[in-house]
């Protein structure tokens, strides 16, 4: 869901590291700014917290990325959430979400890219998606009623995550909400014993076209491009 095209065995090297640090601090910076600097009270800033530890950012890198983002220092935070929607190769749908600090920079280079990419080109594709508060979580006991903690917390959905997706041992749980209720959800599944690792909006594919294995890699090539933009914060996609 949203970034599942990635291919498993892409090579880390300095420079992504590098550039996913740059994207994990832009992530805690939006969500101090929106939701202010108290994980406890901001759900979404306490999962950005929590993936940027998973990614061994330093804790001052993190500390100064939340104070500036709630405006507790002189520095201003002047980043704005584009969204841009497309076709990859091949018909596929495409949602892209940037974070930049100028737009008029960032949507021609976005347009040259939808160009670039074989087949690729912009235009609305919102119908085949829908936008959902999405919350990713685990929970220590394996045998965790997943379904009966959704419905006590407000989600409308609940699927059970990959094994490689949780720690090991632990019950791991997407749930889907409408976006006025993720962070209740989120605090809810919090105080039921869940450790949320993802708590965000996101565009959920409705269908997914069939694919053969050369399309399939034209578009994972499209996307990886895409994904490569310094301002491109998250890519949503109908390819499973």
């Amino acid at each position: 869901m949203g970034a599942q095209w990635k291919q498993a065995g892409r090579e880390a090297n300095a420079q992504k590291r590098g550039q996913a640090v740059v994207k994990l601090v832009r992530e805690i910076l939006v969500a101090a700014k929106l939701g202010g600097a108290d994980p406890d009270l901001n759900a979404r800033l306490a999962a950005a917290v929590e993936k940027a530890r998973k990614h061994s950012v330093t804790r001052d890198t993190i500390d100064r990325a939340i104070k500036k983002g709630a405006g507790l220092t002189e520095e201003k935070v002047a980043i704005e959430l584009v969204t841009y929607e497309g076709f990859a190769p091949h018909k596929v749908p495409v949602v892209v979400e940037c974070l930049t600090d100028n737009r008029n920079r960032t949507a021609p280079e976005i347009r040259n890219l939808f160009k670039a990419g074989s087949l690729g080109q912009p235009g609305s594709v919102s119908f085949f998606f829908n936008h959902l508060g999405v919350v990713e979580a685990h929970h220590p006991e394996a045998t965790r009623d997943a379904e009966g903690d959704a419905i006590e917390a407000g989600a409308q959905e609940v699927e059970a995550l990959e094994g490689d997706e949780t720690p090991e041992g632990t019950r791991g749980a997407r749930f889907l909400t409408a976006l006025r209720d993720l962070d209740s959800v989120s605090k809810a599944l919090k105080a039921a014993g869940w450790t949320v690792t993802a708590s965000e909006m996101r565009y959920v594919a409705k269908t997914f076209p069939d694919l053969d294995e050369k399309s399939r890699q034209d578009v994972v090539a499209f996307l990886t491009a895409l994904d490569d933009h310094d301002d491109v914060q998250r890519v949503f996609v109908a390819l499973r």
